[in-house]
């Protein structure tokens, strides 16, 4: 079965709230090898075509004079989807990285991926592991994987770190029955709102946003989104903070 361990690093936590990907790193793995070689590493930064906040440069340490003269995800999201073709996605939080990816490629006219297998690792590891920790950091300690050389969350080392991540909680290296995690097709990770529906939305609350709002200090929203961003990524993506600003 041909895997591709994937991780993207973005400048915030929701697409739907305008955030967008700054990097992007996927490694093949065939046969349970994890392969190297550009043919087998599809790695690209990306010019968000907005502002990285400086709270989130703090976390993956990429901010915009690195990304200014890169490519939109326009431009290189036929690479992708020529990079995925025919593979199984492996991502440590599923539906945050493929909500990233899948609103993207909406918005671009990009064919949908609905329908491509994805394994959820912190799904597995939660079954696997239950009332542990199990972000990929607390994993790579479990099953003995040097990290020291990550000081900084980085798409590419993070693809790296998960597919021995993953090869560790199914069996090693060796071919082990049984031992895999389940696939679910993208769908069932991520659900994206209609057009229509969202001009619906904006329109039954547009006269609620009229309202005048309510001024909070710059320092205290920055303060704010950092914390959030720290408890988002240390939790795999458990914060239900985050959620309730989502959905409020």
């Amino acid at each position: 079965m041909r895997l591709i361990m994937l991780d993207t690093e973005t400048t915030g936590l929701s697409p739907l709230n305008g955030d967008r990907m700054v990097e992007i790193g996927a490694i093949e793995v065939m046969n349970r090898k994890i392969l190297s070689g550009d043919k087998h590493v599809f790695h690209r930064y990306i010019n968000p075509e907005r502002n990285i906040p400086a709270e989130v440069v703090r976390i993956h340490g990429i901010d915009n004079a690195k990304v200014k003269n890169e490519k939109t995800f326009k431009e290189i999201a036929q690479e992708f989807l020529d990079f995925i073709a025919g593979a199984t996605l492996v991502i440590h939080n599923a539906p945050f990285d493929l909500g990233f990816i899948m609103n993207e490629l909406r918005l671009h006219g990009f064919p949908n991926i609905q329908d491509i297998p994805v394994i959820d690792t912190l799904a597995f590891a939660r079954k696997k592991h239950p009332h542990q920790r199990n972000n990929l950091d607390a994993l790579c300690d479990r099953y003995n994987i040097a990290r020291g050389h990550r000081e900084l969350h980085g798409a590419l080392l993070d693809s790296e770190l998960l597919a021995e991540v993953y090869l560790g909680m199914t069996g090693g290296r060796q071919f082990s029955l049984g031992m895999d995690a389940s696939r679910q097709p993208a769908s069932a990770f991520v659900q994206l709102p209609e057009p229509s529906r969202s001009r619906t939305e904006k329109a039954e609350t547009a006269r609620i946003m009229q309202r005048k709002s309510l001024h909070i200090p710059e320092e205290d929203l920055n303060a704010h989104q950092s914390l959030l961003q720290r408890i988002h990524k240390e939790s795999g993506g458990q914060c239900i903070w985050h959620h309730a600003e989502i959905t409020t």
